[in-house]
């Protein structure tokens, strides 16, 4: 069973190049404080750049 208040949140992650919103994910916001930084492909500038939390 899962715990109340459970720590997980849903997260979109933004190109830095284009400002487009591509990956949508989950991370664990009690471990992780800061923002969260991937390279991801983005489909738009049809390259892999550094995607960032949405705030």
């Amino acid at each position: 069973m899962a715990k109340k208040g459970e720590a997980r949140e849903n997260i979109t992650l933004v190109c830095s190049d284009c400002k487009s919103e591509n990956y949508r994910t989950e991370k664990n916001k009690r471990n992780t404080t800061e923002r969260l930084k991937l390279r991801r492909h983005c489909p738009k500038c049809n390259k892999t750049t550094e995607h960032v939390e949405k705030k």
